[in-house]
């Protein structure tokens, strides 16, 4: 997968993206992350990106020229025309699990960060394929918007995590939140690991670690549970242990 950042401040990509699961990623090859500084597809002296809006108002208004260009240079320079260009913004779509889903299915993804006051609307309306708000709240722009989505989507991309299985036992990827996790020492503190996680029964612990996601998800995020799929058996469980869990 190959994912094109346009945005204002590039700087702040270098840490993040050379840390961790991203940076083996990019390592290997499974992803290529490439910035760009929208700034570099101005013409004039001051590389000039905003300007006061139309009608009056706060702020500045970020211009469609260099975000156009910048657009159109790579994708020719990659030699499509047509690939997922999303606009980060509050205004988008909820960003969740299954949109990173989706969006890892594609071989190019292209990242338009906001910033200022806004971006010119015909970037939205001839431009953007698709807009995208990682939360019911305002940043200072979409950089850090950016590294969220990169994040959750780059883990999705065969290869990258150790385990196949890590990515679809994650909370959210099954509708549901992640059971709990134990490790070794077996007793601390006094406060001992689940006894069926010590059975080897792997039958037993499945059914638990199952169990416990929906227990988890009916006490912490009841709105989750109710888009579950969930059995008859499951709902008649959840619902005898919902108040006594076990």
């Amino acid at each position: 997968m190959r994912i094109d950042i346009l945005c204002l401040f590039p700087e702040m990509f270098d840490s993040p993206l050379n840390q961790s699961i991203i940076k083996r990623a990019r390592e290997e090859g499974l992803v290529d992350i490439v910035i760009h500084n929208i700034r570099d597809y101005t013409h004039d002296k001051h590389h000039t990106v905003d300007d006061y809006s139309y009608g009056g108002g706060p702020g500045m208004v970020l211009k469609p020229e260099p975000i156009f260009e910048a657009a159109e240079m790579i994708k020719q320079q990659l030699g499509v025309t047509e690939m997922p260009i999303i606009l980060l913004t509050p205004q988008g779509r909820l960003f969740s699990q299954s949109v990173a889903q989706e969006l890892a299915l594609h071989p190019h993804l292209m990242l338009i960060c906001g910033h200022y006051e806004g971006l010119d609307e015909r970037v939205c309306e001839y431009l953007a394929t698709d807009e995208i708000s990682i939360g019911d709240y305002v940043l200072s722009g979409g950089e850090l918007a950016a590294l969220v989505v990169v994040d959750a989507v780059v883990r999705l991309i065969p290869g990258v995590l150790g385990s196949q299985d890590s990515a679809s036992s994650d909370s959210h990827s099954n509708g549901l939140l992640e059971y709990p996790q134990y490790t070794r020492p077996q007793v601390y503190r006094g406060w001992a690991v689940p006894s069926v996680l010590l059975s080897g029964n792997h039958g037993e612990i499945a059914q638990w670690r199952r169990r416990q996601a929906i227990l988890r998800t009916a006490t912490r995020r009841p709105d989750l549970l109710k888009k579950a799929n969930l059995c008859d058996e499951e709902k008649k469980w959840i619902s005898e242990n919902l108040l006594s869990p076990k």
